[in-house]
């Protein structure tokens, strides 16, 4: 995804670096996107962190376990001016960024864009979607915000961020793990009698833990919203998914982990999103 937003960002001419890990040798790198039976080819600077000077806007958009790092391993190159956008699956990050940093100045954003890497800078745009970027409560986006509005189809600043975070953060919870465990694609889903109990069952457990957290609405219209990503999304492999067949650490505890250490703060029980947490984390990496 960060991929993704650096190519709409440099078409609407911002300046864009990519940051890479510690000892990347090039200057520069091709980025390279498919979209539509069209590609496209920029040539992007690139910094590692041991030769880049202060960051005045950092885009971060890595696995939700791996953003504590990534932000410490360029925390001394932050000021109290640096905006920092934190696009990730999950929630629970902001507590814990703002705990061990709290001069950072932090939004964030959700997304329904769809993409995935055919190799290192190398994207394919499966489908157009949604981004909200925003930070609770603030009512007006700042200036910085201009150019991704302009560079992106559907780019919103959302000032009841939190909530936009919760609703993917509900589907995800039910979608992902379940096709992990299943080994499925989202649309068997909704075609697979005994997975439709499940997801049934798991919809019921979601919405009365969302509407305990203050998001009534959510709740309310989750069963809708789940059955249509499943529709829409009916040939896609989770990113949940593809991680448990890769042996890669999954995001589980930034979903179902933080849906669960809420629902505890409610005394909620919530056995069978127990179950799938404790069926994923079993897998090995």
């Amino acid at each position: 995804m960060g991929c993704l937003y650096a190519a709409h960002l440099r078409s609407s001419e911002c300046n864009i670096t990519l940051l890479m890990r510690k000892g990347t040798p090039q200057a520069s790198l091709p980025l390279i996107i498919d979209r539509n039976g069209t590609r496209s080819e920029q040539q992007l600077p690139v910094v590692t962190p041991e030769n880049q000077e202060t960051i005045s806007h950092l885009l971060v958009t890595t696995k939700a376990y791996d953003v504590h790092d990534a932000v410490a391993s360029i925390v001394h190159l932050l000021c109290e001016n640096s905006l920092i956008v934190i696009m990730v699956n999950g929630m629970g990050l902001a507590e814990q960024l703002s705990k061990d940093w709290p001069h950072l100045n932090l939004f964030f954003g959700t997304t329904t864009e769809g993409a995935y890497c055919i190799s290192p800078q190398h994207i394919r745009h499966t489908g157009r979607g949604e981004t909200r970027i925003g930070r609770q409560g603030q009512h007006e986006p700042p200036l910085w915000f201009d150019p991704w509005s302009r560079a992106m189809d559907s780019c919103l600043w959302d000032s009841n961020i939190e909530a936009a975070q919760w609703s993917k953060l509900a589907i995800n919870c039910i979608i992902n793990p379940l096709t992990a465990v299943h080994n499925c694609t989202n649309g068997e889903l909704g075609q697979r009698r005994e997975l439709m109990a499940h997801v049934a069952t798991l919809c019921d457990e979601v919405s009365q833990i969302t509407r305990a957290a203050g998001f009534a609405q959510i709740a309310t219209a989750l069963p809708q919203r789940v059955a249509g990503v499943i529709a829409g999304t009916a040939r896609n492999r989770s990113s949940m998914l593809q991680d448990v067949e890769g042996g890669r650490r999954t995001e589980i505890d930034y979903i179902t982990g933080f849906l669960l250490r809420v629902a505890d703060q409610h005394g909620i029980d919530a056995p069978h999103n127990r179950a799938l947490l404790k069926r994923i984390k079993s897998y090995k990496y």
